[in-house]
């Protein structure tokens, strides 16, 4: 029997997490846009299961609009402390405006506040103009909840190919693949280091 490579890779976050100084949720989100052009970022995870990858950003942003044009992504875990990755390559969705809403009412004030004073991925012409804004956003909320702006959101990576791979001394690595096959259903193969 194949094993699932989402409770595998649950079982290794939830390691990361006891064993990484900072972020173990952050992750490489890799992306191509219309014209064929690659771009690499840090994401937080901020949810996964056998559905997908989730992870929020600004809907006007660059990733996002690379999301869009190609409907596709790749992830990769790095756990140094572990001598871990994981890489996940997949299709990509939108998640729900509820599943946005409920996401966004976990995060800090600041964060929200931050979130509806950026034009991610714009030009800035300086730090002074970002700060202004935060402050007229929190002039704005003043008093009241801070509501999720329409143009941010979540987005899953619906996962068609997991690598999990361990280090091994020597560079003798063990690296297994998991492919979909089937809607629930996953194949495996090993590969060579």
């Amino acid at each position: 029997m194949v094993d699932n490579p989402v409770s595998l890779f649950t079982a290794w976050l939830s390691e990361a997490e006891a064993s990484e100084p900072n972020d173990p949720n952050a992750v490489a989100l890799a992306t191509v846009d219309a014209d064929g052009n690659p771009s690499v970022r840090m994401v937080l995870l901020k949810g996964h299961g056998p559905e997908g990858f989730v992870f929020y950003t600004n809907g006007e942003s660059r990733k996002a609009d690379a999301l869009r044009a190609t409907g596709r992504a790749a992830l990769l875990f790095h756990w140094k402390t572990l001598r871990r990755q994981v890489r996940i390559e997949g299709r990509v969705e939108e998640v729900s405006a509820d599943l946005a809403d409920a996401y966004w009412a976990t995060r800090s004030r600041p964060s929200q506040l931050g979130a509806w004073a950026s034009d991610q991925s714009r030009p800035l012409d300086s730090r002074e103009t970002f700060e202004r804004r935060v402050a007229d956003a929190e002039a704005r909320f003043a008093g009241a909840d801070v509501p999720r702006p329409a143009h941010w959101g979540g987005w899953r990576v619906a996962p068609e190919r997991i690598e999990l791979w361990q280090d091994r001394e020597y560079r003798l690595h063990e690296r297994r693949l998991f492919v979909r096959d089937g809607a629930d259903g996953w194949s495996e193969t090993l590969l060579y280091p």
